[in-house]
């Protein structure tokens, strides 16, 4: 009875913290570039004084997927998707570098250059800074222009230069905070080879069906792990009555 109680118990508590993993992908379904989640199940065996004769369950997080998601056109200014493989730099709320797909870009009213959720925009020296200006458009290679206030229409000026990454992705690693970073530590190259689509943003890579229906095996596999614990609560009192007995 301890065995399959504990067995089955670790089998439960790995099953929720799969469906919280399954319920932020569903959560993030309409955040702008989302990457999803990877779950899996496998034994692990304890290990302490005496022989590993107990192999309990573990839920973990083997990798992100990385796949794009579908791009779609808003026609704003200040939007932008990466077009293929690629990410843009920004800075973390710890002042290191991180990468990121989201590009539903914003300007402060200091005229500093965010994502949607507020992270600076990185450019070739830092934080991208914008002068205030009539018109900001921003080329499919990063490069950001404006046309100042109070100039003619064909009076332009360039800014600044988003950073623009394509590091292998079997080096990187997705944070508790979303954000992407290479796994070394170290920070990314910036290529000259990823372009951006203007006017657009890219939509989480989310599977709502395929997430849905994980969603629903992994209630039915907490519900069956519960009854399970129920069989072994009657077997022990099955078993204890016996020894009354005796």
């Amino acid at each position: 009875m301890d065995r399959s109680l504990f067995v089955v118990m670790s089998g439960a508590k790995e099953t929720l913290q799969a469906q919280s993993s399954v319920s932020n992908n569903l959560a993030n379904i309409n955040t702008t570039g989302f990457k999803a989640d990877l779950e899996q199940f496998r034994s692990m065996p304890v290990f302490g004084p005496g022989f590993p004769t107990r192999v309990y369950a573990l839920n973990e997080r083997p990798a992100t997927d990385f796949d794009p998601g579908p791009i779609q056109t808003t026609g704003r200014d200040l939007d932008v998707a990466v077009k293929g493989d690629g990410w843009i730099a920004v800075q973390a709320p710890d002042g290191s570098e991180a990468y990121t797909r989201r590009g539903d870009l914003r300007l402060t009213p200091e005229g500093l250059l965010q994502t949607g959720d507020g992270l600076p925009i990185l450019g070739e020296n830092g934080p991208i800074a914008v002068p205030p200006a009539q018109k900001i458009d921003i080329a499919g290679d990063g490069t950001i222009t404006i046309v100042p206030l109070g100039e003619k229409p064909d009076v332009t000026a360039v800014v600044d230069r988003i950073k623009l990454v394509r590091p292998d992705p079997r080096q990187l690693e997705k944070g508790l905070d979303g954000l992407v970073r290479l796994k070394n530590g170290r920070t990314a190259e910036a290529d000259a080879g990823v372009t951006l689509v203007s006017g657009a943003l890219e939509h989480s890579n989310v599977n709502s069906v395929a997430a849905l229906v994980d969603l629903i095996e992994l209630a039915r596999r907490y519900e069956l792990q519960v009854k399970m614990m129920k069989t072994a609560e009657t077997d022990a009192d099955a078993t204890a009555q016996l020894l009354r007995m005796g």
